[in-house]
Protein backbone atom coordinates (compact mmCIF):
# COMPACT_ATOMS: atom_id res chain seq x y z
CA UNK A 1 0.00 0.00 0.00
CA UNK A 2 1.55 3.30 -1.09
CA UNK A 3 1.81 6.40 1.82
CA UNK A 4 0.97 9.48 1.16
CA UNK A 5 1.51 13.16 2.35
CA UNK A 6 -1.84 13.64 1.98
CA UNK A 7 -5.26 11.86 1.23
CA UNK A 8 -6.06 15.34 -0.94
CA UNK A 9 -3.81 18.05 -2.32
CA UNK A 10 -6.05 21.14 -4.09
CA UNK A 11 -4.47 23.68 -6.40
CA UNK A 12 -5.91 26.72 -5.95
CA UNK A 13 -7.60 28.48 -3.42
CA UNK A 14 -10.71 29.89 -4.30
CA UNK A 15 -14.26 28.99 -3.45
CA UNK A 16 -14.05 25.94 -5.23
CA UNK A 17 -10.99 24.80 -3.88
CA UNK A 18 -11.50 26.22 0.15
CA UNK A 19 -15.03 24.00 0.01
CA UNK A 20 -13.42 21.04 -1.24
CA UNK A 21 -10.58 21.46 0.93
CA UNK A 22 -12.27 22.03 3.99
CA UNK A 23 -15.61 19.11 3.07
CA UNK A 24 -12.89 16.91 2.50
CA UNK A 25 -10.83 17.34 5.58
CA UNK A 26 -14.16 17.32 7.51
CA UNK A 27 -14.50 13.67 6.86
CA UNK A 28 -11.11 12.83 7.77
CA UNK A 29 -8.75 13.08 5.25
CA UNK A 30 -5.52 14.89 5.28
CA UNK A 31 -5.41 17.97 3.27
CA UNK A 32 -3.14 20.50 1.85
CA UNK A 33 -3.75 23.45 -0.73
CA UNK A 34 -1.32 25.72 -2.84
CA UNK A 35 -2.36 29.14 -3.82
CA UNK A 36 0.05 31.05 -5.55
CA UNK A 37 -1.26 34.61 -4.73
CA UNK A 38 -4.09 34.94 -2.28
CA UNK A 39 -6.70 32.94 -0.43
CA UNK A 40 -9.82 33.61 -1.92
CA UNK A 41 -9.69 32.93 -5.98
CA UNK A 42 -10.56 35.68 -8.87
CA UNK A 43 -14.53 36.47 -7.00
CA UNK A 44 -13.16 37.34 -4.07
CA UNK A 45 -9.85 38.76 -5.11
CA UNK A 46 -9.92 40.41 -7.94
CA UNK A 47 -13.25 39.97 -9.34
CA UNK A 48 -17.19 39.65 -8.16
CA UNK A 49 -16.56 41.44 -4.76
CA UNK A 50 -14.51 44.21 -5.37
CA UNK A 51 -16.43 44.87 -8.62
CA UNK A 52 -19.48 44.99 -6.54
CA UNK A 53 -17.81 47.64 -3.62
CA UNK A 54 -16.94 49.47 -6.45
CA UNK A 55 -20.47 49.87 -8.11
CA UNK A 56 -22.01 50.52 -4.46
CA UNK A 57 -19.89 53.40 -4.16
CA UNK A 58 -20.40 54.36 -7.02
CA UNK A 59 -24.29 55.22 -6.56
CA UNK A 60 -23.33 57.34 -3.38
CA UNK A 61 -23.16 60.81 -5.98
CA UNK A 62 -26.38 60.77 -7.20
CA UNK A 63 -27.80 60.28 -3.46
CA UNK A 64 -26.07 63.04 -2.52
CA UNK A 65 -27.19 64.99 -5.30
CA UNK A 66 -30.80 63.67 -4.20
CA UNK A 67 -30.67 64.56 -0.48
CA UNK A 68 -31.66 68.56 -0.83
CA UNK A 69 -34.52 67.25 -1.41
CA UNK A 70 -34.75 65.64 1.49
CA UNK A 71 -34.06 68.15 3.87
CA UNK A 72 -30.17 67.52 3.50
CA UNK A 73 -28.43 70.78 2.86
CA UNK A 74 -25.25 71.90 2.17
CA UNK A 75 -23.51 68.48 1.18
CA UNK A 76 -20.87 68.74 -0.93
CA UNK A 77 -19.64 65.72 -3.06
CA UNK A 78 -16.50 65.07 -3.18
CA UNK A 79 -14.97 62.10 -4.65
CA UNK A 80 -11.69 61.01 -3.98
CA UNK A 81 -10.47 57.38 -5.69
CA UNK A 82 -7.44 55.99 -3.67
CA UNK A 83 -10.13 56.24 -0.29
CA UNK A 84 -12.21 53.98 -2.07
CA UNK A 85 -9.38 51.93 -4.16
CA UNK A 86 -8.08 51.30 -0.31
CA UNK A 87 -10.84 50.34 1.15
CA UNK A 88 -12.04 47.63 -1.68
CA UNK A 89 -8.73 46.21 -0.79
CA UNK A 90 -8.79 46.58 2.91
CA UNK A 91 -12.13 44.33 2.70
CA UNK A 92 -10.68 41.83 -0.33
CA UNK A 93 -7.66 41.53 2.66
CA UNK A 94 -10.49 41.10 5.67
CA UNK A 95 -12.10 38.40 2.97
CA UNK A 96 -8.69 36.55 2.50
CA UNK A 97 -8.04 36.34 6.34
CA UNK A 98 -11.66 35.01 6.79
CA UNK A 99 -11.04 32.42 3.83
CA UNK A 100 -7.60 31.47 5.25
CA UNK A 101 -8.64 31.06 9.08
CA UNK A 102 -11.93 28.95 7.61
CA UNK A 103 -8.83 26.63 6.54
CA UNK A 104 -6.65 26.86 9.22
CA UNK A 105 -9.66 25.54 11.94
CA UNK A 106 -10.70 22.91 9.62
CA UNK A 107 -6.96 21.80 9.78
CA UNK A 108 -6.00 22.18 6.08
CA UNK A 109 -2.04 23.20 5.18
CA UNK A 110 -2.02 25.95 3.43
CA UNK A 111 1.02 26.65 0.81
CA UNK A 112 1.15 29.87 -0.58
CA UNK A 113 3.46 28.74 -3.51
CA UNK A 114 2.51 27.55 -7.16
CA UNK A 115 1.97 24.05 -7.63
CA UNK A 116 3.67 21.94 -10.24
CA UNK A 117 3.25 18.50 -11.10
CA UNK A 118 5.68 16.02 -11.07
CA UNK A 119 4.00 12.96 -11.64
CA UNK A 120 0.18 11.87 -10.86
CA UNK A 121 0.76 11.66 -7.18
CA UNK A 122 3.46 13.95 -6.45
CA UNK A 123 4.22 17.83 -6.92
CA UNK A 124 6.98 20.28 -6.31
CA UNK A 125 4.92 23.15 -4.08
CA UNK A 126 7.92 25.92 -3.08
CA UNK A 127 10.71 24.12 -3.37
CA UNK A 128 9.40 20.86 -1.55
CA UNK A 129 8.09 17.60 -3.20
CA UNK A 130 4.43 16.59 -1.70
CA UNK A 131 2.45 13.67 -2.77
CA UNK A 132 -1.23 12.65 -2.49
CA UNK A 133 -3.34 10.19 -3.26
CA UNK A 134 -5.90 12.60 -5.17
CA UNK A 135 -4.85 16.10 -6.95
CA UNK A 136 -7.65 18.49 -7.53
CA UNK A 137 -7.17 21.27 -9.56
CA UNK A 138 -9.79 24.00 -9.15
CA UNK A 139 -7.46 27.13 -10.48
CA UNK A 140 -9.83 28.32 -12.31
CA UNK A 141 -8.92 31.12 -15.24
CA UNK A 142 -6.84 34.20 -15.51
CA UNK A 143 -7.26 37.23 -18.23
CA UNK A 144 -5.81 36.95 -21.94
CA UNK A 145 -4.85 40.16 -23.23
CA UNK A 146 -5.54 40.57 -26.64
CA UNK A 147 -3.25 40.93 -29.74
CA UNK A 148 -4.92 43.76 -31.78
CA UNK A 149 -4.03 47.15 -31.77
CA UNK A 150 -5.10 49.30 -29.37
CA UNK A 151 -5.47 46.14 -27.04
CA UNK A 152 -2.78 47.69 -25.12
CA UNK A 153 -5.11 50.32 -23.90
CA UNK A 154 -7.70 48.41 -21.83
CA UNK A 155 -6.81 46.77 -18.40
CA UNK A 156 -8.05 43.05 -17.01
CA UNK A 157 -9.57 42.98 -13.17
CA UNK A 158 -6.23 42.35 -12.04
CA UNK A 159 -5.08 45.83 -12.52
CA UNK A 160 -7.70 48.18 -12.29
CA UNK A 161 -8.54 47.51 -8.41
CA UNK A 162 -5.05 48.73 -8.12
CA UNK A 163 -5.13 51.64 -10.28
CA UNK A 164 -3.04 54.83 -8.83
CA UNK A 165 -5.37 57.02 -10.26
CA UNK A 166 -8.54 57.04 -12.42
CA UNK A 167 -8.54 57.10 -15.94
CA UNK A 168 -9.81 59.69 -17.82
CA UNK A 169 -11.62 60.04 -20.58
CA UNK A 170 -10.33 61.11 -23.93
Amino acid sequence: MTSYDYDLFVIGAGSGGVRAARIASGHGARVAIAEEYRVGGTCVIRGCVPKKLLVFGSHFREDLEDAASYGWLGVEPRFDWPTLRDNVQREVSRLNAAYSATLEKHRVEILLERAIFLDAHTLEVGGRRVSAKYILVATGGHPITPTYPGAELGFNSNDAFLLERLPRLP
